[in-house]
């Protein structure tokens, strides 16, 4: 009987290959959509589940106390982990500490020395692979991190550096051009589910010989990098060990700290929190999960109302054969799982097509999102359950209600071919399907419209500096090297395509900084407010055309003589009048040699991405902190390469042994917003999928409608109607359905991309042009689909579709 099943479905779907074809299509590119999202999903919720402590492992993260509320970093203290050892000895913790710029490790081989620029360096405490747990190629994890200046390379960096891995023990490279580390273990690669991609992995014992040496013993200073995990005990809850940490940092502060809070983070939450941010750089959000979910369900959703339109078009064509069943003794039940079983093998279609488009999508995905889904995602048994799952849901979603219908029909009154629009629930459903459809499809379209506007407005709007034609080189840090500084901008100044040089620690917009408070006027106390400092040369402000609205910029100095400051700042301090700033004192870390007035007041600029407000600024020269040179290129340099070419070879020639990198400002400033251009290339995408599926969905319903109209429109065109007004009737019909949508999509569209909006300081006014051109997209792209459909009913000949009356 089932074999007879199969046998008897597989005909009639060959029989009426369009609508075969059209279903498959609807159902593939919604299933292949929903699949791409659900291994996205399955990716970013799997990140450090492959450690076997991982419900008991947690970063201790710290909660500043700031006048503007709860401030959150990642960052610890370094001895933080060993005084929790001391203090908890029961309590397994370890540190990890990433370093935030550039690094060099050359090697001396057959080949000479060999440079390469890492960012990937991670210095972390033994006991840091008793908490995690990593596969070991070579070495021994208990041993291998025990002494300073020993060193554990991952496999791809060992073959980099030497070749072969199994070469690489025993082996000597060395860190920042000044301390030999021995290689005394490798690392299989890492996983590309985790936040902590170590790579190169050198003791915590090496710290104090290197430039953190100051900050090694440090109880009080935060380093935003530096991470502390524990691993607690089944007997401690992590509300009882809270409130140990409360008593902890109040022992080992310092009365300056006194209001910070150290706190527990689940392992299992870090990968989500955006507040505290991870290695990576990379979070994602449990709300753009969720996100991510809806949106596969409603494609999903569209899919199989799509499936349901086009089936139950088909209802009149197929009326025939469901009366001669029933006289053949066919019961209502044989005909459900009949029908079911058409459905079956429809979607079973659809869903090795999908894997295919899938598996042709996946680079594409990975490429855009910079991740690593891998091809073989079948092997994966939580996916074929999802898949099976996946199948036998589309099959009830899409065919028991076509079923229902089909096999509803009065044998006497199919057979005489009455079977007609009669039944105002039946088409009323078809048509909420449809709004329905639309509905979510012009979501997404006034989604993908706001993302793009506010795009646009990032490209646009003024930060208040000159940011074309700039490009930031980084510097060493070593006072070897500043010494050479003054040379190296003489020479690029003379180089053709070169305009200007600055030095600076950073560039205007950056998310590298230092903060801090401040005394202003021989105040005793410090500022309630954190301060963000930019150390630069006085050649910045010509550099970057930074506006003066009071005194000027500070005079040619190594070291601190004077401040500027911003109009954030002087706002903070109570000030309306820029002038009355001029010749007021400020002193930093209450260091005498950082007394100096203010001498100059500069218009507000953006420091950071458009999602934040302009913190104050504090500006000073300071050549011990510089890290950067800016180097503003001609306007019009005909020849951009050679001008690299000759900065790339002074720059050499200065530090023969470091690696020189360079990236333009506003490519900087683009990668601010590298999440909502991937977010708006998903939402286009999307949007596409959802009006391609709709519109096969309006061509179902279109079909019924002409094949349950032919007398109606043979009789109206006798009658003298034309063309045009047959058309007509076709289109107020789906006109209607379509505006019916637009007023249930766009309250929803406003009160979604609004809310996104709100993650943004600066952001565009949702006006009503966005709704206007997204009812209008979806009304040209509804007549597109059935015009077709529409003027061939129109033109057919009315003797032939009344002949059969």
């Amino acid at each position: 009987m089932i074999k007879n099943y199969f046998k008897t479905a597989w005909r009639s779907l060959l029989r009426n290959k369009s609508y075969t074809a059209i279903n498959v299509a609807g159902l593939s590119v919604g299933i292949a959509a929903c699949l791409l999202i659900f291994l996205v999903i399955r990716f970013e919720t799997s990140f450090d589940d492959f450690h076997k402590k991982k419900d008991h492992i947690y970063r201790v993260v710290t909660v500043l106390k700031t006048p503007q509320g709860a401030g959150y970093v990642a960052g610890v203290p370094m001895p933080t982990a060993a005084e929790l050892r001391v203090d908890y000895p029961k309590l397994l913790a370890a540190s990890i500490l990433k370093t935030d710029d550039i690094l060099t490790v050359s090697e001396n081989g057959p080949k000479g020395v060999k440079k390469f620029g890492e960012d990937g360096v991670y210095f972390v405490e033994p006991q840091f692979f008793k908490v995690f747990d990593y596969d070991w190629m070579a070495g021994d994890k208990n041993t291998a991190l025990n002494e300073p200046n020993t060193v554990v390379l991952t496999q791809n960096e060992a073959e980099k550096y030497f070749d072969n891995w199994r070469d690489a023990v025993g082996k000597t490279i060395k860190y920042e051009n000044d301390n030999n580390l021995k290689v005394t273990g490798i690392l299989k690669n890492m996983p590309a589910n985790t936040d902590m991609d170590l790579r190169v992995v050198i003791s915590y014992s090496t710290l104090p010989y290197t430039r953190f040496k100051n900050a090694f013993n440090d109880a009080g200073g935060i380093i935003t990098s530096h991470y502390c995990f524990v691993v607690l005990p089944d007997n401690i809850t992590v509300s009882d060990f809270n409130n140990n940490l409360a008593a902890f940092a109040k022992k080992y502060k310092p009365a300056s700290r006194a209001s910070d809070r150290l706190i527990l983070q689940p392992l299992n939450e870090i990968h989500y929190d955006s507040r505290f941010g991870v290695f990576s750089g990379k979070t994602f959000s449990k709300e753009l999960i969720s996100a991510l979910g809806l949106i596969g369900l409603f494609l999903l959703i569209i899919a199989c109302v799509n499936f349901i339109n086009i089936a139950t078009a088909q209802a009149v064509n197929r009326s025939k054969e469901v009366g001669i069943r029933k006289v053949l003794g066919s019961n209502r039940k044989q005909l459900v799982f009949q029908f079911i079983t058409e459905t079956f093998i429809v979607t079973l279609f659809a869903v090795g097509l999908a894997i295919c488009l899938s598996s042709v999508a996946l680079p594409l995905l990975n490429q855009l999102l910079e991740i690593k889904l891998s091809q073989a995602f079948l092997a994966d048994r939580i996916v074929v359950v999802f898949l099976t799952g996946l199948v036998l849901g589309v099959t009830f979603l899409s065919g028991f209600y076509p079923a229902i219908v089909l096999s509803a029909f009065n044998p006497i009154t199919a057979l005489k071919s009455k079977i007609a629009a009669n039944n105002p629930r039946g088409i009323s459903l078809r048509r909420g399907l449809v709004v329905l459809q639309f509905c979510l499809a012009q979501v997404f379209v006034i989604g993908t419209l706001v993302i793009i506007c506010q795009m646009d407005f990032f490209k646009n709007y003024s930060l208040g500096f000159d940011k074309d034609a700039v490009i930031n080189v980084p510097i060493p840090g070593d006072s070897v090297s500043h010494s050479r500084l003054n040379a190296l901008q003489n020479q690029l100044l003379q180089q053709p395509g070169v305009k200007d040089i600055s030095l600076s620690f950073s560039s205007p917009s950056d998310d590298y900084y230092t903060d801090n408070f401040f005394k202003y006027n021989n105040s005793v106390k410090k500022t309630d407010f954190l301060t963000r400092f930019e150390w630069a040369d006085a050649d910045y402000f010509k550099l970057y055309n930074l506006k003066f609205i009071a005194g000027r910029p500070y005079e040619k100095s190594e070291a601190i003589r004077g401040y500027v400051v911003n109009e954030a700042l002087l706002k903070k301090l109570g000030i309306r009048d820029p002038n009355e700033a001029i010749g007021k004192n400020i002193i930093i870390w209450d260091d005498k040699t950082k007394l100096a007035p203010i001498v100059g007041v500069v218009k507000d600029f953006n420091v950071s991405s458009l999602r934040e407000e302009i913190p104050p600024v504090l500006m000073a020269s300071w050549k011990d902190s510089y890290q950067t040179i800016n180097i503003k290129l001609q306007a019009g340099n005909s020849n951009v390469k050679q001008t690299l070419a000759s900065i790339e070879k002074f720059w050499n020639g200065a530090f023969p042994n470091d690696v020189y990198q360079y990236q333009f400002l506003d490519d900087k400033i683009a990668n601010f917003y590298k999440s909502e251009d991937q977010l708006s290339v998903l939402y286009k995408t999307f949007a596409g999928i959802a009006i391609f599926i709709s519109c096969l969905g309006l061509y179902g319903l279109v079909s019924f409608m002409a094949a349950q109209r032919t007398k109606e429109v043979g009789i109206r065109k006798t009658l003298g109607a034309s063309a045009a007004h047959i058309v007509y009737l076709f289109s107020k019909e789906f006109t209607l359905l379509i505006l019916i949508a637009f007023a249930i999509s766009a309250p929803l569209g406003w009160y979604f991309m609004n809310k996104w909006l709100q993650t943004f300081t600066y952001k565009i006014t949702l006006g009503p042009e966005i709704f206007v051109l997204a009812i209008a997209a979806s009304v040209v792209i509804a007549w597109m689909t059935v015009g077709y459909k529409a003027i061939r009913a129109a033109l057919a000949n009315p003797v032939n579709s009344l002949r059969s009356e």
